[in-house]
């Protein structure tokens, strides 16, 4: 049987139906590799990674540790960026206002998330709607600390000395809505004294000032303290957690001097801005707990005198907003505002 010849016209037509259908196969092929192709790609250039206080402090600390450690599993540098002032609220906004393409990333804590926020009457950035929260990193107690050539061996010898001389004594604090500032509130309230409170642009500088015999006593991080304390160039008197901290077993807590439910903890935990996209999220999630659960990482943190605290994202965006919430109660029916 012989075959009908074949006109230019269904020629032309077959043609252009392969041709569509190897059009369709390629973008079929392009959608379904489309997002796993800018999950591997990222990231492809350095991160920068903004640390809202000075160098030297245990905020600046951690960050630097993790920072490191990044930057081998990630294949880029992770650049720190100091941004120092209004005790973490100008790094804060920063971050904040930072392209949400996964490359800038911070490391926020209770100061400039929740105690900062409800002290200040107007903010620049919201601690809820701002940053897509990535992991909580660590919870430290604080500790009270004073200068070697000190009189004041013990809380009660603090608060003995502030009623004698009321409005005399001075504490610092690594600036104003920070933990230290509000465990100095708190103390003066339980008490009934009255010790004027000096802010810093961070722990290091406040150290500096302390250990010159400027302020009578400072409250502040146990990484920012402890080696001083070792050396014996500083004396802790108190820590802040309801338990006495694991770092220093022998100092006793403000609860323990007769105030029992004292109790202040600061915490950090890696942040970006919000819309950051949550697969890149997701990587740097992956990526610092399992950072966090390298025992040579372990070591450094925890010599610092925190506990570890990683988790989900979602797990850190509840804890943040639990944290706003009862911190700004708290702040609000105590009267506290910033100076």
């Amino acid at each position: 049987m012989m075959r009908r010849p074949v006109s230019q016209g269904e020629k032309r037509v077959s043609a252009a139906l392969v041709n569509a259908a190897a059009l369709t196969v390629t973008a079929i092929a392009l959608i379904a590799t489309a997002l796993p192709a800018v999950a591997q790609i990222y990231p492809s250039r350095p991160l920068r990674f903004i640390v809202p206080f000075p160098p030297d402090g245990s905020t600046d600390t951690y960050a630097r540790i993790i920072a490191r450690k990044l930057a081998e599993t990630l294949g880029q540098p992770v650049v720190i960026d100091n941004r120092p002032g209004a005790g973490g609220a100008l790094g804060a906004e920063l971050a904040a206002k930072a392209p949400p393409d996964g490359y800038t990333i911070w490391i926020g804590q209770d100061g400039n998330l929740a105690l900062g926020p409800a002290l200040r009457a107007r903010n620049n950035y919201d601690p809820v709607r701002d940053f897509s929260p990535i992991t909580l990193l660590l919870k430290t107690p604080q500790v009270l600390v004073v200068n070697e050539g000190s009189p004041i061996a013990s809380v009660n010898d603090l608060i003995v000395a502030a009623k004698k001389s009321p409005g005399a004594l001075t504490y610092g604090s690594a600036g104003l809505g920070t933990t230290g500032h509000i465990l100095g509130v708190f103390l003066n309230q339980a008490a009934g004294i009255d010790i004027t409170h000096v802010p810093y642009k961070g722990a290091a500088p406040a150290m500096v000032d302390l250990r010159g015999g400027r302020i009578s006593y400072l409250a502040t991080s146990m990484p920012s303290a402890a080696q001083f304390v070792r050396e014996g160039k500083i004396r802790a008197i108190a820590t802040s957690g309801a338990h006495r901290a694991r770092l220093m077993p022998d100092v006793p807590t403000v609860a323990e001097a007769g105030f029992p439910t004292f109790e202040t903890i600061i915490w950090h935990g890696m942040l970006a801005p919000a819309k950051a996209p949550r697969e890149v999220v997701a990587r740097l999630n992956r990526e610092i707990v399992a950072i966090l659960a390298m025992p040579d990482i372990q070591k450094m943190l925890l010599a610092e005198g925190g506990e570890l605290s990683p988790g989900a994202p979602e797990e850190f965006a509840a804890f943040i907003r639990s944290e706003v919430s009862k911190w700004a109660k708290v702040i609000r029916q105590a009267g506290i505002t910033a100076e």
